[in-house]
């Protein structure tokens, strides 16, 4: 399904879509079920499979009623215990509080959204590489501060985008990977310990609960958030290096400088003539949106109070969503937009040869030393271009091994 208000959005699939979120809550009450079955705290007569139980037909009113609550949670219990049999009823959810379903529920959404733009990132790499290596030496001019700078050559224009592209794959690679939230009503394990007769036997149920979800171990984090303000700013990292590029390409692909182009781009509605280069658009359209909704994540971690927080966590799903959302899409759009991109060698050639007074700091650096001015003024380039090429090269041994 698309969303007519952000263009390209089904390119995230299901990721943090209502129905993965709701098919995921399930998840987290069904694992913990089957703990306390499977160590004994409940019976056997408890167990169940609980999607057996609810569907997507549930999610309507489960979401209209949340507003009574202020969360799906307790609305999803009581769906199911009204369906479940006795002590299946009896016993799920016991020793869980709202926010341990919902949180751990986000870590199962957010694993999936990770793992898919690591797949976005390397195939980006992939694609600048290529295009360094068919395209290294062409001469390109550089600009700074919008003006003509020094010669150049488009290996070297790719390989900042590459390098912007590989930090930001760095800051992925070094999530820590998630983990349940499990701390009960006040973050205390109070039920947990109560039901199980011991801490140990809380711990047991934890991790129990934890293997089941392939997710890790970590003491409760209710009202500290950092799990979740790392991974929005490791998502604002993406989008930040996508519109820099983005930024570039707007600017080298105008038709009066034409040196870089989209392999296909979009049409007006009343211009026939219009070739607009759309992805590079929808990227400096994520890299303007996404840097507020990781604000948003750091306000609502810094209203966290007390062991529950009385709206800053409240404020982080939708939040959380949209930036996930917005993220993936943007990631499959410049993979997209990399490995179709175009250089117009004649072109670059034509705009580096008309500009003016390039060579004076090489004039003055020669008269400095006494030296003949160099054949060309191209300084480490091909050291800088390697050393890049060298890290991608890494990096996507590293993905594959």
């Amino acid at each position: 399904m698309g969303d007519l208000f952000w263009p390209g959005d089904h390119r995230a699939g299901t990721v943090m879509t209502d129905q993965a979120f709701f098919h995921a809550l399930v998840d987290v009450e069904n694992a913990w079920l089957a703990a306390l079955v499977g160590t004994g705290v409940a019976p056997a007569t408890a167990a169940a499979d609980l999607h057996d139980l609810v569907g997507t037909d549930d999610l309507d009113a489960i979401a209209v009623g949340a507003e009574g609550d202020g969360n799906p949670v307790s609305g999803l219990v009581s769906v199911l215990r009204s369906r479940a049999g006795a002590d299946t009823a009896r016993w799920l959810h016991r020793g869980l509080t709202s926010q341990d379903t919902l949180d751990t529920a986000l870590m199962l959404c957010l694993r999936e959204a990770v793992e898919t733009l690591g797949e976005h990132l390397a195939a980006q790499i992939r694609a600048l590489v290529a295009l360094i290596e068919a395209y290294r030496d062409a001469p390109l001019l550089t600009r700074t501060l919008t003006q003509p700078a020094l010669p150049g050559t488009a290996g070297r224009r790719i390989a900042l985008w590459l390098n912007a592209i590989l930090d930001a794959a760095d800051v992925v690679a070094a999530l820590p990977g998630p983990v349940v939230q499990i701390g009960g009503a006040a973050g205390t394990l109070a039920a947990p310990v109560e039901l199980s007769g011991s801490t140990r036997g809380a711990e047991n149920l934890i991790s129990t609960t934890a293997v089941s979800l392939g997710l890790a171990i970590a003491p409760p984090w209710h009202t500290t958030r950092s799990r979740v303000t790392r991974i929005g700013d490791a998502l604002v990292t993406c989008c930040d290096a996508w519109g820099h590029v983005a930024g570039d390409l707007s600017v080298a692909g105008r038709p009066e400088i034409g040196e870089f182009s989209e392999g296909s781009g979009g049409g007006s509605s009343t211009m026939p003539h219009k070739n607009n280069p759309m992805l590079t658009i929808l990227l400096r359209r994520v890299a303007v949106v996404a840097p507020g909704l990781g604000a948003t994540l750091h306000t609502a971690s810094a209203a966290s109070l007390d062991e529950r927080s009385d709206g800053g966590w409240h404020a982080e799903w939708a939040t959380l969503r949209t930036l996930t959302r917005h993220t993936v899409t943007a990631a499959s759009q410049a993979a997209d937009l990399f490995s179709g991109l175009r250089f117009d060698p004649d072109r670059a050639a034509a705009n580096l040869a008309a500009a003016h007074g390039i060579l004076a700091e090489q004039q003055t650096m020669s008269g400095l030393t006494g030296r003949p001015a160099s054949a060309e003024y191209l300084g480490a380039t091909d050291a800088l271009v390697d050393q890049t090429l060298d890290r991608a090269r890494n990096h996507l041994r590293g993905v594959t091994s």
